[in-house]
């Protein structure tokens, strides 16, 4: 896009005066001005041009007797201001008549001109002669101006009639009266931009743009980036234009091809959990299931996503188990996209809470069908009108009321209703008359992803479409890999993974990011290629990030003082938590403190995490994560602090309180020795005993303990005995071997490692 403009400069060039004496004049006629770089359009500088001219001309002609009594005199501004609004009243009215009233138009504007200057000239009466010459030369400079703007607006078919007259008259122009139009380009700049790239752009010294930067506060050099607000003021100053740069949609890397009616079979539909937290939803899972999967769960709430096969009258439905508390958005959202179904658990006797409407809004969102389950019937407190109101409340009518959602009271502690349920899923499954290619390659989406110390890179997914099978090459996100396993939800490998099947699959180069997409590729080389790409684009998006941040935010922290920062190493067990926590986190900031997550992965917490903490003043956070002995010893050493946490909610509590400055703990974590189970032994009435051998510290009977398996809390709990051959015994020190039960818990395979820890109260 090009704008014609003209410069302060080019306008005294073509007038033959300095631009100063411009400058001047024109603050005259109160038009402000202030730099020779200042810009007209064309019909403001040819009206000024032709105002001046025409001055020039008559104060020419002027005896010097007059011109001595003009000079005398104030110099009277406004016929001069007349003139100007004359000249563009002129040029307008030029735009919309034709060429021969041009003309007439021409011949009428020298006298109207010339009157209202021997308005105040009371002895140019006299000079006829000298004025006839003036009416003369005016006329034919009017002329000449006046009629090159007709031209240029004029159609084409009048521009061809007046082309010789023109050419004639381009002949006669001097050096001084062709005009230096300049067209101004408009620059296109994205969100950020290199500084040494938008100086090139703007056509300005970098080192220009660096002490504009200066001025405004900023330190950079020429290879870091600015936002586009600060670009766009630095180019203001230059007189240059800038605008967004519109970017295009950009274009899938992998197309998949549509699938033909005739292709299409019926698939078993994907059914999600909804809820509040302790509503029930687990529960609801379990009675479906007739498993017990919550007692093994910290505080009674789902940690990460879950995918399970239940069979309904000889039909499969799959479920999915979505977190409930609102640190899990993230999750649940990626819960609602692959969805086919939603159930809406809402408990009796508490009715609608906010996590419960986030949920509405990620299944209205998805456009998904909602059942909603009203459960814990069985309590006294219970009211099913209450909850039916307040659905109704928030946009969901249920049949009862006389709306078109199903809505089912049950109990899923003492199932009741659990069958109808059951009924009222398949149903709507049928309604939505859910299909999918089974032979063709697979697609799906990752619900979970983790890195486990022997398998290396895990992924939970779910197939949408397709057949997925082992040796299939497979991207997900950044990652790709021919797939060594699939493993179902009853922890079997399987062959191959039908349309709505979810299944753990082995193989991949990385962890990806639960919530991508993965698609089954038709060659190695093909899902190289494709993946190579997308981590050269994520490698520069972060890079882009990085400086952004790094540079503006330390001056930003210059400008304001002392501002605090908690910074944190953050470990977890699964991708999920990682992004559910990183979430929270960011919530928890406020004006005084900023948490700034500076890294984050899954995985025990090593020695790396350690250093990094120790060289950033950050702590470490784990959750659902151990550091071995090694590490800390290593954070002592070093200084560094190390939080553990199983629950989410203490986790964000502690950090929220500490920033409040009301965290005053009283006791404090104690290891006091780890313990490498080497062999384990089943003994009726007792469990599963596990034969140990003591790696540091000691290890004490009845104290807490904590069993880690591969760096990840397996349980968290008490130590019920401890022997040492026969013999019960208080404590077993390092190096030697004992035999160690745990509380209610018999899951202890060979090299897991027991943690001995105490609680010890703090000396204020």
């Amino acid at each position: 896009m090009l704008l014609k403009k003209k410069r302060i400069y080019a306008i005294a060039d073509e007038l033959g005066i300095s631009s100063k004496e411009l400058i001047e004049r024109l603050a005259e006629l109160d038009y402000t001005v202030s730099s020779p770089l200042a810009t007209f359009t064309e019909e403001e500088a040819e009206a000024i041009v032709e105002m001046l001219q025409e001055e020039k001309v008559q104060t020419n002609n002027i005896k010097p007797s007059q011109k001595d009594k003009r000079s005398s005199k104030t110099y009277d501004k406004a016929p001069e201001k007349h003139n100007a609004q004359q000249a563009v009243h002129k040029a307008k009215e030029h735009t919309k008549k034709h060429t021969h009233e041009n003309n007439k138009t021409l011949d009428q504007k020298p006298e109207a001109v010339e009157t209202k200057h021997t308005e105040h000239k009371p002895k140019q009466e006299h000079h006829q002669k000298n004025t006839a010459k003036s009416n003369t030369n005016e006329h034919s400079q009017n002329q000449k101006s006046a009629q090159k703007f007709v031209e240029k607006q004029q159609p084409s078919s009048q521009q061809e009639h007046h082309g010789e007259e023109q050419k004639h008259n381009n002949k006669g122009k001097s050096k001084n009266e062709e005009v230096e139009t300049e067209q101004t380009e408009i620059v296109q700049l994205d969100e950020t931009v290199l500084v040494g790239e938008f100086a090139s752009q703007i056509g300005v010294p970098a080192t220009q743009v660096i002490m504009s930067l200066m001025k405004m506060g900023i330190m950079a050099n020429i290879n870091q980036h600015i936002k586009y607000e600060t670009a766009e003021k630095i180019a203001f100053e230059f007189d240059k234009l800038v605008e967004p740069l519109q970017k295009e949609e950009e274009k899938e890397d992998v197309v998949i091809k549509d699938d033909l009616e005739e292709d299409l079979l019926p698939r078993p539909p994907i059914v999600t959990v909804m809820g509040h937290v302790d509503h029930g939803k687990t529960s609801l899972l379990d009675a479906i299931r007739n498993t017990k999967v919550t007692a093994g769960e910290a505080g009674g709430i789902t940690q990460h996503i879950g995918a399970y096969e239940v069979y309904v009258n000889n039909k499969k439905v799959v479920f999915l188990d979505t977190p409930g508390h609102e640190a899990f958005t993230q999750m649940r959202m990626r819960g609602a996209q692959v969805t086919d179904i939603a159930i809406l658990v809402v408990a009796a006797d508490d009715g609608i809470k906010p996590q419960t409407i986030e949920a509405i809004s990620h299944a209205k969102a998805a456009g998904v069908p909602i059942i909603v389950a009203i459960n814990k019937i069985d309590k006294e407190a219970a009211n099913i009108e209450r909850v039916r109101q307040e659905l109704s409340d928030n946009g969901l009518l249920v049949e009862e009321w006389g709306g078109d959602i199903i809505d089912v009271p049950i109990s899923a502690k003492k199932n009741q209703n659990i069958d109808k349920l059951l009924e009222m899923i398949l149903l709507v499954a049928e309604m939505e008359e859910l299909k999918a290619n089974p032979n063709r390659p697979a697609v799906g989406t990752v619900v979970e992803s983790n890195l486990d110390k022997g398998r290396g890179p895990v992924a939970t997914v779910i197939v949408s479409n397709g057949t997925l099978k082992v040796g299939d090459p497979v991207i997900a996100g950044t990652a790709y890999g021919k797939i060594r396993a699939l493993i179902n939800d009853k922890g079997k490998r399987v062959k191959k993974a039908p349309p709505s099947t979810p299944v753990e699959i082995l193989g991949l180069d990385e962890v990806p990011m639960a919530g991508d997409r993965f698609i089954v590729m038709q060659s190695d080389k093909a899902a190289k290629a494709i993946v190579e790409k997308r981590r050269i684009k994520s490698r520069d998006e972060r890079l882009e990030a990085s400086s952004k941040i790094t540079l503006e935010d330390v001056f930003d922290k210059m400008q304001k003082g002392e501002i605090k920062e908690l910074k944190i190493v953050l470990k977890a067990d699964v991708q999920g938590s990682l992004e559910a926590i990183k979430q929270s986190l960011e919530k928890v900031s406020s004006e005084e403190v900023k948490v700034s997550v500076i890294h984050g992965s899954v995985g025990a917490i090593t020695d790396s995490d350690v250093m990094l903490a120790s060289a950033s003043n950050a702590i470490v956070i784990g959750f659902n994560v151990r550091p071995s002995a090694s590490v800390i010893a290593l954070s002592d050493r070093e200084q560094v602090n190390i939080r553990t946490y199983r629950i989410i909610y203490e986790l964000i509590e502690d950090i929220e309180k500490a920033m409040k400055g009301m965290l005053d703990p009283e006791f404090k974590e104690v290891v006091i020795g780890q313990a490498e189970v080497r062999q384990t032994f089943k003994a009726s009435g007792i469990g599963t005993i596990a034969g140990s051998y003591v790696v540091s510290g000691k290890i004490k009977r009845n104290s807490s303990a904590r069993l880690i398996r591969n760096g990840i809390v397996i349980y968290d709990g008490e130590i019920s005995s401890l022997k040492r051959f026969k013999d019960d015994a208080k404590e077993v020190a390092q190096g030697f071997e004992c035999g160690i039960t745990l509380e209610k818990f018999n899951d202890i395979k060979e090299q897991d490692v027991i943690e001995s820890y105490e609680m010890q109260e703090i000396e204020r």
